[in-house]
């Protein structure tokens, strides 16, 4: 999707909080791919600052190495520094990741709020941390895990992000696939969790299957903010599955009431049948600054849609894609390839059904079986995972084979996919003219961007046996 260097929403969230809730601490924030920090530049930021606790961003699975090494730098430079981690991977992961890295004190698993505020009390005042919920850790030799923390129930009362302790690189923060450089680029939260349960997704499980949103004045509210005081002019929605109900509808109001410029834009992920459902809905959410909408089409193929547990129906997808071009809102389309039923035709199927819908930007993705989820559990049972390397787990890479198609020859689908969908010449002099200015900017980027080859540089650096 280009290049693109986003703010540290969750670091940013939890300082926010901390700051907020627990008094006499100092936190700094050190955004190291935003300063282009390496691991020399890292030893030597720790060990001027000289910190009691240091806990780095959890994001996701393919971060696993790079969360492990910075608190083994951490212990390097001083042993007695209490290293935390978090986030999804190393929730579902907790005994091996306990296990497998010493340098790990803690493993804070779910939400992380509450929890890091106790726990930073605990280690000042030098308490056990055996009290404490939602926290994993060794004692005596074993692995040791307290009570799993209750989820917030009021998701109004947490603080707006901490940027003020990334504001002298706020201006680094961009998205060049979809935004000018030059817009300064805002994540926001609107809601947390999922209700539904699609088998290769960890977000329903890590909330608990839960769904809590903030309201639409409270995320109105620090759009105008991070607007106002930041100049973040485009903002993205991070929510995995914020709906288009009523709720939608009544943040739309907020946002047009307020008067923001024209120029103030927004990007948010909602299933294909919610847009079906809702179509009534797509005039005023562009009229609200809705631009560019995700959403997960994953596939043409009935039995695979089951076998995901979306409960959607290829016809879905199809209006989806057609509403929202009606309503001059940038489509982008996920597509999943790698089931376990797949083979060649069935992903030739899958192209074809690609270019049939027609969206603006599609993306396609190999099936990874992440941990915690039904296909890492199946696929682990079963012994198909081939590939145990967590840095290849960022849907670009290979995992495992299908039935019928070698790991290789799964890549190569991903590569053809994307040869095929951005190779064709109308396509490209379609979307370079379009009349929809974020359609004209993404196909300018990408024909400039060589994107074929710095996925290929990518993928490869992985031998395949």
């Amino acid at each position: 999707m280009g290049e693109y260097v986003p703010p540290p929403l969750g670091i940013l969230q939890l300082a926010a909080y901390t700051e907020t809730h627990c008094e006499n601490v100092e936190i700094e924030v050190l955004d190291c791919q935003a300063t282009n920090v390496d691991w020399r530049g890292l030893e030597k930021r720790i060990e001027n600052v000289d910190p009691d606790v240091v806990a780095p961003s959890g994001l996701a699975t393919c971060n696993a190495y790079v969360i492990a090494r910075a608190v083994e730098t951490a212990k390097t430079v001083n042993p007695e520094i209490l290293t935390v981690v978090g986030g999804q991977h190393f929730t579902a992961t907790v005994d091996e990741s306990l296990t497998t890295y010493p340098e790990i004190d803690v493993v804070i698993r779910g939400e992380g709020e509450e929890t890091l505020v106790e726990l930073l009390r605990a280690h000042s005042e030098d308490r056990s941390f055996s009290n404490l919920r939602g926290v994993s850790f060794v004692h005596d030799g074993a692995n040791y895990h307290t009570p799993d923390r209750p989820l917030l129930t009021d998701l109004d009362k947490l603080p707006y992000p901490g940027y003020h302790f990334v504001e002298d690189v706020i201006e680094r923060y961009f998205f060049k696939v979809m935004a000018d450089v030059k817009r300064r680029y805002a994540l926001i939260e609107g809601s947390r969790g999922c209700t539904n349960d699609c088998s290769f997704c960890s977000q329903c499980i890590y909330w608990r299957w839960k769904w809590r949103s903030k309201s639409p004045k409270r995320i109105a509210d620090e759009m105008q903010y991070t607007y106002e005081e930041y100049g973040m002019e485009f903002q993205w929605l991070t929510d995995d599955n914020f709906g288009l109900g009523a709720h939608t509808r009544e943040l739309c109001k907020e946002l047009i009431n307020r008067g923001l410029p024209k120029d103030v834009m927004w990007f948010m992920q909602a299933r294909c049948d919610d847009v079906r459902m809702h179509e009534n809905l797509l005039p005023t959410l562009r009229e609200a600054g809705l631009r560019w909408l995700l959403t997960g089409v994953e596939s043409p193929s009935e039995s695979t849609l089951e076998a995901f547990r979306k409960r959607i129906r290829p016809e879905d997808a199809k209006n989806a894609i057609a509403l929202l071009k009606q309503n001059d809102i940038f489509s982008q389309a996920m597509f999943i390839i790698g089931e376990r039923h797949d083979s060649a035709e069935s992903i030739a199927r899958l192209r074809s059904f690609a270019d049939a819908i027609d969206p603006d930007l599609a993306i396609f993705t190999i099936l990874t079986p992440f941990p915690g989820t039904k296909v890492y559990d199946d696929a682990l049972s079963s012994g198909w995972i081939e590939d145990h390397n967590w840095a290849h787990y960022d849907m670009t890479h290979a995992i495992m084979p299908t039935e019928h198609l070698s790991r290789m020859q799964v890549q190569e689908e991903l590569f053809t996919c994307y040869r095929s969908f951005y190779g064709s010449l109308s396509r490209q002099f379609k979307g370079v003219f379009s009349t929809n200015a974020l359609t004209r900017q993404t196909y300018r980027h990408l024909a400039g961007q060589g994107v074929m080859k710095q996925l290929k540089d990518l993928v490869w650096k992985a031998p395949y046996a």
